[in-house]
């Protein structure tokens, strides 16, 4: 191994967002070339190689995946690999933190507003982690991203997490923070009638649910953000065969959150409540569903773009065949994850914008 690759390995080993930075400026043949020294085992030949040289790093540090047997360990471990990448926050005008008074009792919020003195569209944010990980800390940089590049409002929501929290819990809770949202619309300074509900990984699972649990309500949401949800308990797709190991969600993850969020609380695989698939589909917003080519989730998610298109549903679908799934998180030290996301919050709101929804 040539003394460069040593270096870069030793910066990668310690897991800083300043080496996953000095990487991203790398040439990607160069980035090939340290992941291959560093050991990475998997043969994904389209998969970006700043992911592959990240993903072999923490297989040399014995990690895999980010759910385990020990919840709190976990909830811990990703608030500090969150952390260790953290970079200058994008600036947005506005930034409140907010105490909800919701019906299923109070949860902390985070108010995005890129422009305090207009009437802008509201996008209502849960975010990924398995239902069992994250919090507003730990999609911060992702929500400013959104609201600046989607020029809307976005109010991201700490709901409880599993398995505390029943799914019912949860999912009530979330819905309870889009209803308040509807009911303070003025104060908001929300356009009339451009809330949107949006989410990564479980939080795009919560969107969905939410979105099909109120849509015979007045408050329900007129537009979808789905990013690589997780929308099918119950199947085992081919790309969760292809691509259980070596990335960033695994097989064991998929298992471990299984155990918390549906074993646990007594909620069969297909129940809608946590496996929107097989739910009620007529009559939803209109739906903008991102998927990554290497993930887990990749096939249950483009099944369910179909399925909406066959209950009348106005879909946009888009892959991003080299990205993992959580591609979102990595945009303090990926430049092409945040060029996929800043994409993707323009690509939206125009999606948003022409369907009048």
């Amino acid at each position: 191994m040539t003394a460069f690759n040593q270096k870069m390995q030793g910066l990668m080993e310690k897991g800083q967002g300043a080496a996953g930075r000095a990487l991203d400026k790398l040439p990607s043949f160069v980035q090939e070339r340290l992941a291959k020294a560093l050991g990475y085992p998997y043969v994904f030949p389209e998969l970006d190689p700043l992911i592959k040289c990240m993903m072999a790093a923490q297989i040399k540090q014995g990690k895999t995946g980010f759910i385990g047997a020990d919840v709190q360990r976990s909830r811990k471990a990703f608030d500090l690999q969150m952390q260790s990448i953290i970079a200058k926050p994008t600036a947005v005008k506005q930034v409140e933190d907010l105490r909800l008074p919701l019906q299923s009792g109070t949860v902390f919020a985070r108010h995005y507003h890129p422009a305090p003195t207009k009437k802008l569209p509201m996008i209502v944010f849960y975010h990924g982690g398995g239902f069992v990980v994250g919090n507003l800390d730990t999609h911060d940089e992702a929500c400013r991203l959104l609201a600046v590049h989607a020029k809307a409002q976005v109010l991201s929501i700490d709901y409880p997490l599993a398995p505390e929290a029943s799914p019912k819990q949860l999912v009530q809770c979330c819905e309870d923070a889009l209803a308040w949202v509807f009911q303070n619309s003025r104060q908001l300074k929300i356009l009339k009638g451009r809330i949107a509900v949006a989410g990564d990984s479980a939080g795009g699972n919560i969107a969905t649910a939410v979105a099909q649990r109120t849509a015979n309500k007045a408050y329900a949401p007129h537009a979808q953000l789905l990013l690589y949800p997780v929308v099918d308990f119950k199947s085992r797709h081919p790309s969760f065969y292809a691509y259980k190991d070596g990335l960033v969600l695994t097989g064991n993850d998929i298992d471990h959150v299984t155990e918390y969020y549906s074993a646990q609380h007594n909620v069969a695989l297909d129940d809608p409540l946590i496996s929107p698939t097989y739910g009620k589909l007529e009559k939803l917003a209109p739906a903008y569903i991102v998927t990554a080519g290497f993930d887990v989730l990749h096939d249950e998610a483009e099944i369910y773009s179909h399925k909406l298109r066959q209950h009348g549903v106005t879909v946009h679908y888009q892959e991003y065949t080299d990205q993992t799934h959580g591609f979102i998180n990595l945009t303090p030290v990926s430049s092409r994850s945040k060029k996929y996301l800043i994409e993707i919050s323009k690509n939206f709101r125009k999606f948003w914008d022409k369907k009048g929804c």
